[in-house]
C-alpha cells in the first residue's frame, strides 16, 4: 500500500510539473507573439507617397523657382535626364516641333486659357510630336463635348436653381474647351522631355522657353507628377482665377487628365 500511495504522489507531482511546464510555455510564447504583433512593421505602399513632384510648389516665388532650377541644370551630371519644360506662352502643336527640337519630348501639357477660369490641365503621352499632340487635342475635344452634354442635362434636372446654374455654367466651360481643342488651339504651355545636360542648356536659351527644370529623381514617368509653370504667373506661384466659371469649381475643371 505504501509503494501505491508512493506511485500516486509521483504521478500527481509529475502532472502538477508537467501543467506548471505547459503553462510555462503558453505564457513565453503569448509574450513572444505579442511582442513581434507590437514590432514588426506592416506593409507599406510607397508608390503614391514617394511619387516625384517636379515644378514649382504653390507659394514658391517664380524667380525663386526659376533660379533653383537653373541652378541644378547648370550642376547636372553628364548623363541623360528627365526634364520639365514651362514655355513663355501658350503654343499651337504646329509650333512645338521646332521649339522643343534636340530634345526627346513625351508628354505635353496644356490647358485652354479662358479668362478668369481653372480649366483643366491636360497631359498628352507623345510619341511622334507632330502627330500625337493634334491627336490628343481632338480626343480630348470628344470628351468635352460628352462632358457638356452630360452637364447640360444634369441642369435641365436640377432641383434648385443653384444646381441648374452650375450645371449650365460647367456645360458652357466644357463647350469652349471642346471648340478650343478641336481647333488645335495655342493650349500647350509645358512638356516632359529627356536630354544631356548640354542638351537641356541649350534648350534653356532657346526663345519661347521659360524654364528647364532638370528631374533626375524621376525614373519612371507614371510614378512621377509634372506641373509646369503657367504662362501667366509672374509673383507667386498659385492656380489661376475661376470666377468666372461660377460659384462651384468642379473636378472636370480642377483634375490633371491623361491622354
Amino acid at each position: 500500500m505504501k509503494v501505491l500511495r508512493r506511485l500516486a504522489l509521483g504521478a500527481r507531482r509529475l502532472s502538477r510539473s508537467w501543467t506548471a511546464m505547459v503553462t510555462l510555455l503558453l505564457v513565453v510564447g503569448l509574450v513572444v507573439v505579442a511582442y513581434r504583433a507590437g514590432t514588426r512593421s506592416a506593409p507599406v505602399d510607397d508608390t503614391v507617397s514617394n511619387v516625384p513632384r517636379v515644378g514649382p510648389a504653390d507659394g514658391q516665388p517664380v524667380d525663386a523657382y526659376r533660379a533653383a532650377a537653373s541652378h541644378e541644370l547648370d550642376g547636372s551630371r553628364n548623363q541623360p535626364t528627365w526634364a520639365l519644360v514651362s514655355l513663355t506662352g501658350y503654343q499651337r502643336p504646329a509650333a512645338l516641333a521646332s521649339l522643343l527640337t534636340g530634345v526627346d519630348v513625351s508628354r505635353v501639357v496644356a490647358r485652354v486659357p479662358l479668362p478668369d477660369v481653372q480649366t483643366q490641365l491636360v497631359t498628352l503621352v507623345v510619341d511622334r510630336l507632330t502627330v500625337d499632340v493634334p491627336t490628343g487635342m481632338r480626343r480630348t475635344a470628344t470628351a468635352k463635348e460628352r462632358a457638356a452634354t452630360t452637364a447640360a442635362s444634369s441642369a435641365a434636372s436640377a432641383g434648385t436653381s443653384e444646381l441648374k446654374q452650375v450645371y449650365a455654367q460647367e456645360a458652357a466651360v466644357q463647350r469652349r474647351e471642346a471648340a478650343a481643342y478641336r481647333s488645335l488651339c495655342a493650349c500647350v504651355y509645358g512638356a516632359v522631355v529627356r536630354g544631356t545636360p548640354a542638351q537641356l542648356r541649350t534648350l534653356a536659351q532657346r526663345p519661347g522657353i521659360r524654364v528647364v527644370d532638370p528631374a533626375p529623381e524621376v525614373t519612371r514617368l507614371d510614378r512621377a507628377t509634372f506641373v509646369p509653370l503657367l504662362p501667366e504667373q509672374s509673383g507667386t506661384v498659385g492656380p489661376p482665377s475661376d470666377t468666372a466659371a461660377g460659384p462651384s469649381a468642379t473636378p472636370s475643371r480642377s483634375a490633371v487628365g491623361h491622354n
